[in-house]
């Protein structure tokens, strides 16, 4: 069946979703000491790039008189969550996200916190109509931050404000759009 541009654009709903139409939350782990409200306030005004997650189900080959079969697995959530920020004059988001992985494991004596529900935390990842509708919305649970990246300063860099990419490391995700997924949280936005 040969369809019309009409048809095409009937498809595609909303006119379609938008990647640069997004907000990520990330909350204080329960122990915070020495972490900046400024994590959960800034975070989702200084994001510049997110993404929203994949997964995919292993398989388990079973080889069966000269043919190999597949059969299902178990999911696994081998994929980080990688989120871009930019980077402000008093550096509040940096130096609460490097608390926050200091209380992990402390650069100069190696100890931290021993207990993953201590430092670990719930963050989201909505995407958004044009007019700021959550689409559809991802819950990382139990996420810590694994590494924080370098910032590269340059002379020849006059025209670019500073960035720097953090990797979360999380238990599984959870999506609001599966019934009985067990996503938590309110998903309307407030301005």
């Amino acid at each position: 069946m040969v369809g019309t541009i009409d048809d095409f654009r009937a498809q595609l709903v909303g006119g379609g979703a938008r990647s640069n139409q997004f907000k990520i939350e990330i909350n204080n782990p329960p122990v915070s000491a020495g972490i900046s409200p400024a994590l959960s306030r800034n975070a989702s005004f200084l994001c510049t790039a997110a993404s929203l997650p994949g997964s995919s189900i292993e398989e388990i080959e079973l080889p069966f008189r000269g043919r190999t079969i597949r059969i299902a697995g178990d999911r696994d959530f081998a994929d980080a969550w990688e989120v871009t920020f930019l980077n402000d004059t008093n550096f509040a988001l940096r130096n609460a996200i490097e608390t926050w992985s200091n209380n992990i494991n402390d650069l100069a004596t190696g100890q931290g916190v021993a207990d993953s529900r201590a430092y670990c935390a719930d963050l989201k990842v909505y995407q958004l109509s044009r007019d700021d509708t959550v689409l559809k919305a991802y819950q990382f649970v139990n996420a810590w931050p694994q590494a924080i990246a370098a910032i590269e300063l340059a002379s020849a860099s006059a025209n670019e404000i500073e960035s720097f990419s953090v990797t979360w490391r999380y238990q599984h995700f959870i999506t609001n759009a599966i019934e009985g997924a067990g996503f938590s949280g309110d998903i309307t936005l407030t301005a």
